[in-house]
């Protein structure tokens, strides 16, 4: 059960602080909040009743295919709103279908040494939660069973745009299953759904209030007066905002910075329940520090990514090692190093999100196109940017224009299937570089739920209700504002330039147009605004790339081979490379290609014969790491493992499927780092 809910008072117990002076007539050591933190919640969990890991659904009501009901579904609760975002979050980047392997090769029953039990896989412990003053959310997890002689942390940055609990699954479980604590950081993005039409937001407990009444305590709020609120209301009834896009701080810069500071919350949790009292009996002694204690940085996706930038920005030795899996990562550079795969120079090379995703956005839905719908493939090859005189022709060529920007042949599979992902990825975060207000309708584009024909249209009140459990932190459909007719869902909009159902093309070019600094279609330099408006995103994005630079901190990279949205040669492979030539021969950076993997291991029984879960070589990679750190076991060479699909998903993965990343790769699986050369084996 719920035990109770208060501000941080934590009993001490008796630890002796290390490095602290114990005579009376010297300082001690004590320990003290962090300055940017207010105030911190602090709620103790059973294990039976109710847990950090599955909020006591365990792990057959995470496989449930309803998630749970509220007993007043227009009037949630914060303690069922948590529960929902667990379940949520927790399906939402795990594959738990049958003979997926969940339940068998992963999930709350599989112990930290991979065996599966008859359990629920429930986890008892402590969870604090505190926002920081620019209104990140910040978590720590303490399992009960926290090994303070052996003593861990573990990051869990949430992936996508998603909320304090999107890393529950990944590193979160890992950490909670290895006695880690867990800091987790939703990085400046989460939920936080604001809608017009009655002035309404998240408070930081997930449950609604009005903008007025929420003041501070709102997760978001656009700054926007009453004023031009109403008036946006009014002109364009249903949009809504939501953090991530319309906060106006580019939060990415940040990433790393606040997985930092979720470490330095985690210590002072830990030494508040850990550190002996000091002489005044109120403070508590430093007894945990990055001198006695492991912290990994790790999470996957853009969490990985936030990993990565933190270990970089380490400027207080906070980072013992990284293992992240499919990092969303910007590198600075994308020449001084080459990557190969076999002999072959792999085309595209470091490019950045805004630069592919805008790309992918325009092409992913002629792919996607049926014979019923084929205008977006109409439009490009009337723009001259397509070649093919029928749809199937116009596709090929779309996937060939793809593979030559650098996305791989074992991408081909999942491209119609990215779509409208890569579509909300190119909307968010033109809005997110650039710092426009939802009020700018960047390229004509804005968020709301749509109906059948498109239309906006307003949540309801239970859906509001229940946002901060259900949405993944980018919330509604896109819709393009200025399509012939009136707004509509981007896919059934009418684009003014060609007068037909082309998908909102217009809209894509002009985001494309954001992106590079020139008219797509002409390539003449941009004017006006929209020249204005490229400036300001690109130099968002230029306060978010990487520096390759780890510090000498060993580093497991885990990518997919066949990741379609955040493709290898853009991101991982290029890291990869830019870490050669910052690093040399100082370098403790691994990486880890996996064949047959890609950005969702939702697709896992969706296409059996293509797919393969990448989330259980991110706990290997953990599992390597927590190794190398704590015993000096080497780290495993960087190498591409070779993974065996099946014919239908009516046969359950198995291990053979999934081979182990090896201590000593064969020659045709090694990948080799010859000064600033990567080169991947085919």
């Amino acid at each position: 059960m719920q035990i109770k809910t208060i501000v941080l008072a934590l009993a001490g117990i008796a630890f002796a602080a290390c490095g602290s002076r114990h005579g009376h007539d010297h300082p001690q050591d004590l320990n003290f909040k962090p300055a940017y933190l207010g105030d911190i919640s602090s709620t103790t969990y059973d294990g039976a009743s109710d847990d950090l890991l599955t909020a006591g659904l365990g792990k057959t009501g995470l496989a449930a295919n309803a998630p749970p009901a509220y007993t007043d579904p227009a009037h949630p609760t914060p303690a069922e709103l948590r529960r929902n975002a667990i379940y949520s979050n927790y399906r939402a980047v795990l594959d738990i279908a049958a003979n997926s392997g969940y339940g068998t090769l992963y999930g709350p029953n599989v112990d930290a040494g991979g065996v599966a039990g008859a359990g629920e896989g429930k986890i008892a412990g402590s969870e604090h939660i505190a926002y920081t003053d620019d209104n990140t959310t910040l978590m720590v997890q303490v399992p009960a069973g926290f090994d303070v002689k052996n003593p861990c942390i573990v990051t869990g940055t949430s992936s996508g745009s998603r909320g304090i609990y999107g890393a529950i699954s990944t590193s979160g479980e890992w950490g909670l299953k290895n006695h880690c604590a867990v800091a987790y950081s939703d990085k400046g993005g989460g939920t936080g759904l604001y809608t017009f039409d009655d002035d309404s937001v998240n408070l930081r407990n997930g449950v609604r209030a009005t903008r007025a009444a929420a003041g501070k305590n709102a997760t978001f709020a656009p700054q926007l007066s009453d004023a031009e609120r109403a008036a946006f209301a009014a002109a364009y009834p249903g949009r809504i905002a939501f953090k991530h896009a319309h906060a106006q701080l580019n939060p990415e810069k940040n990433w790393g910075k606040t997985t930092l500071q979720a470490v330095e919350f985690a210590f002072y949790v830990l030494n508040e329940q850990y550190g002996a009292l000091a002489r005044d009996n109120q403070s508590h002694l430093v007894a945990l520090t990055p001198k006695n204690t492991i912290t990994i940085a790790s999470s996957i996706s853009n969490g990985g990514g936030a990993a990565l930038l933190a270990a970089e920005q380490d400027t207080k030795g906070l980072i013992s090692g990284v293992a992240v899996s499919e990092p969303q990562i910007q590198p600075r550079a994308s020449s001084g190093y080459t990557v190969r795969q076999g002999a072959t120079a792999v085309p595209g090379q470091g490019k950045g999100l805004y630069d592919y995703s805008t790309y992918a956005a325009l092409y992913q839905p002629c792919i996607a196109a049926t014979a019923a719908a084929p205008g977006r493939c109409a439009a490009l090859a009337a723009k001259g940017l397509l070649s093919g005189g029928d749809l199937s022709a116009q596709q090929s060529d779309a996937r060939a224009r793809l593979r030559a920007y650098g996305w791989l042949a074992d991408s081909d599979v999942l491209q119609a299937a990215h779509a409208s992902t890569n579509v909300l990825v190119a909307v968010t975060y033109a809005y997110a570089y650039g710092k426009f207000s939802v009020t700018d309708k960047v390229c004509g584009f804005s968020f709301a739920p749509t109906d059948a024909s498109g239309a906006p249209v307003a949540f309801t009140a239970e859906q509001k209700a229940s946002s901060f459990a259900t949405q993944s932190g980018i919330i509604g459909s896109v819709v393009y504002e200025d399509a012939v007719g009136g707004a509509k869902a981007y896919n059934l909009g009418v684009s003014p330039a060609s007068g037909i159902a082309d998908q909102s093309l217009d809209g894509f070019l002009c985001l494309r147009s954001l992106a590079t600094g020139v008219d797509t279609v002409t390539g003449a330099p941009l004017t006006g605004t929209l020249a204005t408006n490229s400036a300001r995103v690109r130099s968002g994005i230029a306060e978010v790339l990487a520096s390759g630079n780890l510090q000498g901190k060993p580093a497991i990279i885990v990518h997919g081979r066949g990741d379609t949205l955040i493709p290898v040669n853009f991101a991982s492979r290029a890291y990869a490379g830019l870490n050669a030539s910052v690093e040399g021969g100082a370098s403790k950076l691994r990486y880890i290609e996996v064949t047959n993997a890609n950005h969702f291991d939702v697709f896992t029984n969706a296409l059996p014969a293509s797919v393969v879960p990448l989330h259980l070589y991110l706990f290997r990679a953990l599992d390597a790491m927590l190794a190398n750190l704590r015993a000096g076991t080497p780290l495993p060479p960087s190498q591409v493992v070779r993974t065996v699909t099946r014919a239908d998903n009516t046969t359950a993965l198995t291990g053979a499927n999934l081979p182990v990343i090896a201590t000593a790769p064969a020659a045709g699986n090694a990948i080799s780092v010859s000064g600033t050369t990567v080169t991947v084996p085919d």
